[in-house]
C-alpha cells in the first residue's frame, strides 16, 4: 500500500495540505522543462510519460479511496497527468508552460464543461478523468495560444 500512496500524493506533495494540487502542477511543469533533452524526440518520451501516470494514477487513486476516502486532497497524481496533457505538443518554452499552468488550474478547479460529471465514475477513474478533460481543454486553448503567437 505505501507505495500507491507515495504514487498517488505524487511522491508526498499531495501531503502539503492545502494548495497541493497547485503544488503538483507548479513541480509538475518544473520536472517536464529539467527532464527533456534536446537530444531525444520531443514527442515520444512526453507521451509514453503520460500515459504511464494516467494508468498509475487510475490505479494508485483506486487503491487509496479504500483508505482515505473518495478522491482525498492528498491524492494529486491526477493533477501531475492533467498537466502533463496540458504541455503535451506544445513547444518548451516557460511562456507556454506558465499559461498552461493557469488555464490547467483554471478548467480544473472550475470545472466547466462535463468535466465536474465526470468525477461521478467509480474509484481511480472518477479521481483521474476529470483532470484529463481538464488537461485536454487546456492543451486544446494552448495550441491556439502558439499558433497565434506564430504570426
Amino acid at each position: 500500500m505505501f507505495i500507491h500512496k507515495f504514487l498517488s500524493t505524487a511522491l508526498g506533495i499531495g501531503y502539503i495540505g492545502k494548495g497541493a494540487g497547485t503544488y503538483a502542477a507548479i513541480a509538475t511543469c518544473i520536472c517536464w522543462h529539467l527532464f527533456q533533452s534536446p537530444y531525444t524526440n520531443p514527442y515520444l518520451w512526453p507521451v509514453l510519460f503520460t500515459m504511464l501516470i494516467v494508468i498509475l494514477g487510475v490505479m494508485s487513486a483506486d487503491r487509496v479511496e479504500e483508505i482515505w476516502g473518495k478522491d482525498h486532497g492528498r491524492v494529486v497524481i491526477d493533477e501531475v497527468a492533467g498537466m502533463c496533457i496540458t504541455l503535451l505538443f506544445v513547444p518548451l518554452k516557460w511562456e507556454y508552460t506558465l499559461i498552461g499552468l493557469i488555464l490547467f488550474r483554471f478548467f480544473d478547479i472550475l470545472k466547466p464543461l462535463y468535466i465536474r460529471k465526470l468525477e461521478e465514475l467509480p474509484g481511480g477513474w472518477g479521481v483521474m478523468a476529470d483532470d484529463v478533460l481538464a488537461g485536454i481543454y487546456a492543451n486544446v486553448i494552448l495550441q491556439l495560444v502558439v499558433v497565434l503567437a506564430l504570426f
